[in-house]
């Protein structure tokens, strides 16, 4: 059987392996210094004063959304081009997603779309940065101001990705992070919001372990809970991997960018493909390789393209259907095919092509082989 080359995969290496060990060794395999340890370490590389860490992406962004106070009726603008959990976060607080359409050459979501969606019920917006490449930050930071509205930026694809020089986590009230085995690095599942505001802080650590916040100076057992949170806690075993994991970033993220340059050489004279952007101010982490497929060159539609590199060994994907086409966000909220054309422009001709750190120069050669006998192929 042929072996699949997928479109993301972890790369864990022996100093990875002794890292977990030594936690499984010690007095600690949850709640204890390992996991403050990574905090710190994230916080420091995003040049920020507070990270906290939770068991996935997912329930960081919940908890972000709790922190900041959304609840029933409240609206929070974000895009319908990211994984549903940006939108379905939202949902657990009581609050409603209000899509905005993204920008036709990075995919990010249009800070002139935003501008449309405000209403008295803003609370909050949560830009993606798509694929690694960060979003206008400061034209979102700028209506965020201007209307009294916090940025809760989802950058689960982006940790190592720069905006006009600085690290993607400084910008905005809180940035999320994943660390899903396919991201920049991994714990396992696990995810960590960053942010410059004490307050905020307070509120994630408190969300993270039930709604607890100690009080010592009623005793050393003594505790409190104003409001329930969740056990949305990480594990010491899975921050050593993390710890482990981060003194690879940099030479992660020099990885996906040099393969970047190999796949942008290999397809530019390719017609039949619409390859990623990567704007002036921004350095992306190249989290996913997303490429556009011009239809109206080829035979076949983006199912058969799709279909024959899988059966050609290339674990190929599709990043992602709008949030607003799920059938919860059409029953719920009345969205429909329509609302959004660019995303659905988008969607309808993606591909992921795959990118991943270990990838060998061999892998490389055979995605870029195989890509191009396909779309030959099926060329007009």
């Amino acid at each position: 059987m042929k072996k699949t080359i997928p479109y993301g995969h972890q790369w864990i290496d022996g100093s990875d392996i002794a890292s977990v060990v030594r936690v499984l060794k010690g007095d600690w395999i949850t709640q204890g210094p390992a996991v403050e340890q990574f905090e710190q370490a994230i916080a420091r590389y995003c040049g920020v004063k507070y990270a906290v860490a939770f068991s996935s992406g997912t329930t960081a962004l919940h908890a972000a959304y709790a922190a900041a106070g959304i609840g029933s009726g409240d609206e929070v603008i974000t895009t319908p081009m990211t994984f549903a959990a940006t939108a379905n976060a939202i949902v657990y607080c009581g609050g409603k997603p209000v899509f905005a359409d993204i920008q036709e050459d990075t995919l990010n979501i249009s800070p002139e779309e935003i501008k449309k969606k405000i209403t008295k019920r803003t609370k909050a917006l949560a830009p993606v940065d798509f694929a690694g490449h960060p979003v206008e930050l400061d034209k979102i930071r700028k209506i965020a101001k201007e209307r009294g509205l916090l940025v809760i930026e989802d950058a689960a694809h982006a940790l190592g990705s720069e905006y006009k020089g600085k690290k993607v986590g400084s910008f905005s009230d809180m940035t999320m992070f994943s660390f899903h085995p396919v991201k920049a690095i991994t714990t396992g599942e696990g995810g960590m919001i960053v942010t410059n505001r004490k307050d905020l802080y307070e509120r994630l650590k408190a969300f993270r372990n039930h709604g607890i916040t100690k009080k010592s100076e009623k005793g050393a057992w003594y505790y409190e809970i104003e409001k329930p949170g969740n056990n949305y806690r990480i594990c010491d075993l899975q921050c050593a991997l993390g710890l482990s994991q981060f003194k690879k970033l940099d030479r992660f993220v020099k990885r996906r960018r040099e393969i970047v340059r190999q796949y942008n050489l290999a397809f530019r004279n390719v017609p039949e493909i619409t390859l990623p952007v990567e704007k002036s101010y921004a350095k992306s982490a190249y989290h996913i390789y997303p490429i556009r497929l011009r239809l109206e060159l080829l035979k076949v539609g983006r199912r058969e393209i799709f279909e024959a590199l899988r059966k050609k060994g290339l674990g190929v994907q599709v990043h992602y259907i709008p949030v607003h086409l799920h059938p919860f966000y059409t029953k719920t909220f009345g969205y429909k095919k329509g609302d959004f054309p660019v995303a659905e422009r988008y969607y309808e001709r993606a591909m992921t092509l795959p990118l991943f750190p270990k990838m060998t120069s061999g892998e490389i050669h055979t995605v870029i082989k195989t890509v191009r006998e396909v779309i030959s192929r099926y060329r007009i």
